[in-house]
């Protein structure tokens, strides 16, 4: 059962293609696995609270020190919520004889810098909003043309975070336009959160990481289950621009706790949220919540799993045929893997995987905590929960058993090892032949761009293979593309993940195309994940290899 919709732009698809698109996003696309980066990220996923998700416009500088006595009295700031971020409507109408932005008046009569100097007392940091625009989206003055002007207002005042969203622009490029105050932050020399909020139009993940620290991927979210599922969908195969590129894909704040979903239903939200590495920024009434939304936002646990690295966000890696039914994995960085078993179905699933399958294979017996009942348990691999409607299971799993062997020294073709996990878009995943899409052994040999192959690895996406290395192989090679079998039909995306870690990646691969050679480095891998993903513009055709793909042991 399928419910994904990859809705792609005509700009974007053409990025996709090859063709079109700004410069700045077809230079990020050049580069394939390796994305241009402002810095190496040193900090978490920001966490905290903001305003516009419950109060929208009917806010005030009572507000804002109440919210943040509250994050303080209630515990979350102890938890990492640390940014208490003013949305849109603290503005005045207009700016002052000088130009510069000033507060409403009526809403903030203290103004900006007093609110700043509270927040800073309770341990906390004061975000503020505008936009890369002649107009905020309330009709309130926009920050286009005055970069320079309002980022050193905005230090002078002690702003630690600023959302910069897409209202009035204009029809100017967004790169241009969030460049200019990326640099104007830069150049104030305090230290100032820039979160871009594009809203996903221009693809930003392909260029915002050059900008800014975090990047909305879509519209905003409402307080339903129907819109949390479709921001879901749009994160899948945004996994590689996300961490080690620079910053972090951000799919909006958090609606936990303000009453368009039930309880359930938000620890699944707020269970994804933390897998795919987004910041976590409650936007519910922290005044007045209710004990469930107090325990939902402070599991430790979860809390954990959205901060700490381990080399990749969150990610789909499998459904379950005619089940409602998704497994989302993340690595840890003690080696662990975190899952979400999501049921998107009315009635409760009984759900099967394996350790193998989250790229955790290799072991002889497996340590499960259940991270909402705290529950601990062992398998033997075997992975089996009965998940609610609307829900979510959350496991951390751990290897605890003694490990297979690891392949023996020299150079072996992946289609001759044993895999420890394979699934497959149509019909099984091919040793030394293209996918068939039906049964074993029917595909037909390997070719791509005219170039034929003798071995590797012919699939169809959305597929997976899982090698169990055991830390014994340094190096895997393969060229990469689409099989001459559907001309120039098919679009994919491969990725090779080492323990769930994202270690490279090719851009899109397209029918006709020649094959890219991946050379990937395994030293220190337990488990190899060779996946191939559609281009998020569904599958047809979409048949993939990895031609003479090998592993290099000893």
């Amino acid at each position: 059962m399928n419910r994904h919709l990859y809705l792609v732009p005509l700009a974007c698809a053409a990025l996709l293609a090859g063709s079109g698109g700004s410069s700045s996003a077809a230079t990020a696309a050049e580069t394939g696995g390796q994305p241009p980066s402002r810095q190496a990220v040193a900090d978490p996923p920001p966490m905290g609270w903001n305003s516009w998700n419950k109060f929208a416009c009917g806010i005030d500088e009572n507000l804002i020190k109440e919210t943040a006595d509250a994050i303080v009295d209630e515990g979350l700031a102890q938890l990492g919520y640390e940014y208490v971020n003013i949305d849109d409507c603290w503005m005045a109408p207009e700016r002052d004889a000088d130009g510069n932005l000033q507060a409403d008046p009526v809403r903030f009569p203290g103004g900006i810098a007093a609110l700043a100097d509270y927040v800073h007392a309770k341990g906390l940091k004061l975000g503020i909003y505008e936009s890369a625009g002649t107009h905020t989206c309330e009709g309130l003055p926009g920050s286009l043309g005055h970069e320079v002007q309002d980022a050193q207002m905005f230090a002078a005042w002690g702003v630690d975070y600023l959302k910069y969203d897409n209202c009035g622009n204009q029809g100017l490029p967004a790169f241009e336009r969030y460049q200019a105050m990326g640099d104007a932050l830069a150049a104030t020399g305090r230290k100032i959160i820039y979160s871009i909020c594009e809203w996903g139009e221009n693809e930003p993940w392909l260029w915002a990481n050059q900008l800014g620290d975090l990047w909305r991927t879509t519209w905003d979210i409402g307080d339903s289950w129907e819109s949390m599922l479709w921001i879901l969908d749009q994160q899948v195969g945004l996994e590689p621009f996300s961490g080690s590129s620079g910053g972090w894909n951000d799919p909006d704040m958090l609606e936990v706790g303000n009453g368009g979903m039930t309880g359930t239903e938000y620890r699944a939200h707020f269970s994804l949220w933390a897998l795919l590495s987004a910041p976590l920024m409650m936007g519910h009434d922290v005044r007045a919540m209710d004990a469930d939304t107090k325990a939902i936002l402070s599991n430790a646990d979860v809390i954990e799993v959205n901060q700490d690295w381990g080399g990749s966000q969150g990610r789909r890696v499998a459904g379950f045929g005619d089940q409602p039914v998704e497994l989302w994995v993340k690595p840890m960085s003690d080696g662990s893997m975190a899952a979400v078993l999501l049921n998107w179905g009315a009635s409760p699933e009984t759900v099967t995987t394996s350790a193998a399958a989250i790229g955790l294979g290799g072991s002889s017996s497996y340590a499960l905590k259940d991270l909402w009942t705290k529950q601990t348990s062992s398998s033997d691999g075997e992975i089996s929960a009965e998940v609610p409607a609307h829900g979510v299971v959350m496991y951390r799993i751990s290897r605890s058993g003694s490990l297979a062997s690891a392949p023996s020294p020299g150079t072996h073709q992946v289609s001759d090892l044993a895999w420890m996990a394979e699934s497959n878009g149509w019909g099984p995943a091919e040793r030394d032949t293209s996918n068939g899409e039906a049964d074993p052994g029917d595909g037909n040999p390997i070719s791509i761009a005219g170039t034929g192959y003798d071995k590797g690895v012919g699939a169809h996406a959305d597929s997976a293979v899982h090698v169990f290395l055991g830390k014994a192989c340094t190096r895997f090679t393969a060229d990469v593309g689409v099989d001459d079998e559907v001309g120039e039909q098919g679009s994919v995306r491969f990725q090779v993940y080492g323990d769930g870690r994202l270690l490279d990646w090719s851009y899109v691969k397209q029918g006709g195309q020649q094959a890219d050679p991946l050379d990937v480095s395994t030293s220190g891998v337990t488990a190899l994940e060779l996946r191939v993903t559609n281009a998020r513009d569904g599958d047809d055709y979409d048949h993939a290899d990895w031609a003479d793909a090998k592993i290099q042991c000893g």
